[in-house]
């Protein structure tokens, strides 16, 4: 018969343990209940993820190969670790510089201390089809603890990003600068590369030396430049930004290149300031200084003749020089043009064009305009143009002269010496007898 008292203190016993384990707060193994903020704790917690190395994050884009991928790690545990090896998984697209189909791994090749970080580097090629945004990954740690057998594994999820490559340049826009004057510079920074640049300052700076040597590598030490900071803000990808400045160079520096070095600093796509240092490049060329004076009209050979004088108050020749004479208004004057060629400094180089009219002489003032035609050092051509006003003086009148007269004279001419010579023959005759 069975013994209902025997099966009661059975069941009393099977269900002790249940009503205990449900009557207290308890911390499951791996985590703290179903909370979303579940966790496990372990030897190693993940920090970071990024291409780049150990020392430095750094820029990719699609199409990128053997890139190093770095992930950091810290050794959150009470012992000191040995035998890290890693494994990456990363989504398609990325895959191991090994070749395709091989597995991204790494090996620390060293231990790492209890409380201190360390990291693994893998090598990675980018599609070039793949997009410049953000990408989860998963990154496999085995490792052993010291005076422990046997390998510990850890699983760490993260998020890395393609940032995309910034590329810097530096240019002028007008590449040449006059000496003996102020010129108005404009620079154009350009990001040429995929990834922005974020508030970007640059500073010229007035010296710089070459690091092998003493020597300078600029003369901008011997220039005044009114400004020298600027701030461009944010360049995004394929764009440029232009800062202006004001540039005095002093009459010695003509016919030299001036190289002036800029600081560039900007923030990265990974949010790291960067600096880099660029030159920038302008010829100097002289100044010429051009002015005409003493402009008006002579007559020359019984020809009228509008002259005047050309001086260079610069501090370079001017070359392959004309001088092209227009009329104004109603003027009736032909265009004339005279090839006067170098205009030296210093010296005045006269001019004079012979005055043509077109149809019948129109005597008087004439308003015209005159214009050198000049090429200077880098062979631009230039022009002096200058408006003036002429008097064209009428020639003088000669009074015609009567034929009648000039007939007339020879005659009585002819008289007088025949009256002349028939008294001689007379006297001589009457002396005869």
């Amino acid at each position: 018969m069975i013994n209902y008292k025997i099966l009661f203190l059975f069941a009393v016993l099977f269900l002790i343990p249940l009503v205990v384990d449900n009557s207290f707060a308890q911390i499951k193994s791996g985590g703290f209940g179903q909370s979303p903020f579940e966790r496990e704790f372990g030897d190693v917690k993940l920090l970071d993820a990024y291409f780049g190395t150990a020392d430095e994050k750094i820029e990719v884009e699609p199409g990128d190969e053997t890139v190093p991928f770095t992930v950091v790690f810290a050794n959150v545990g009470t012992q000191d670790i040995t035998g890290i090896k890693g494994q990456l998984s990363l989504p398609i697209g990325f895959s191991s510089a090994d070749g395709p189909g091989s597995l991204i791994i790494a090996d620390s090749g060293s231990n790492s201390l209890a409380g201190e970080n360390f990291h693994l580097t893998f090598y990675v090629d980018i599609d070039k089809n793949i997009r410049i945004t953000q990408y989860p990954g998963t990154v496999k740690v085995d490792y052993s603890r010291l005076r422990e057998s046997g390998v510990r594994t850890n699983f760490s999820d993260f998020i890395f990003k393609v940032t995309g490559n910034s590329v810097i340049n530096v240019k002028a826009l007008e590449p040449f600068l006059t000496s003996l004057k102020s010129n108005n510079v404009i620079i154009e920074i350009s990001n040429d590369g995929t990834a922005p640049l974020s508030s970007v300052s640059i500073v010229a700076s007035n010296t710089q030396t070459d690091l092998s040597t003493t020597s300078s590598t600029t003369n901008v030490e011997h220039v005044v430049i009114l400004e020298s900071n600027w701030n461009v803000g944010n360049i995004a990808p394929k764009s440029s930004k232009s800062l202006t400045a004001t540039v005095y160079i002093p009459a010695n520096l003509k016919e030299e290149t001036l190289r002036v070095p800029l600081s560039i600093k900007y923030y990265n796509a990974h949010g790291d300031l960067q600096t880099v240092s660029k030159m920038v490049d302008f010829y100097i060329k002289g100044l010429i200084n051009l002015n005409m004076y003493d402009v008006e009209v002579i007559e020359l050979s019984g020809k009228p003749m509008v002259i005047g004088d050309i001086i260079n108050e610069g501090n370079e020749n001017a070359l392959f020089g004309f001088v092209t004479l227009e009329p104004l208004g109603d003027s009736n004057i032909k265009n004339q043009t005279q090839f006067i060629d170098e205009i030296e400094i210093n010296s005045p180089v006269p001019f004079n064009i012979p005055l043509e009219f077109d149809g019948k002489p129109r005597y008087g003032e004439h308003d015209i305009k005159l214009t050198v035609r000049y090429k200077d050092s880098v062979r631009d051509e230039l022009f002096l143009t200058q408006n003036a006003t002429i008097f064209v003086k009428e020639p003088p009148k000669i009074e015609s002269m009567n034929y009648s007269q000039l007939i007339i004279i020879p005659i009585v001419i002819a008289i007088a010496i025949g009256i002349y010579m028939i008294r001689r023959r007379k006297k001589s005759k009457i002396q005869a007898v």
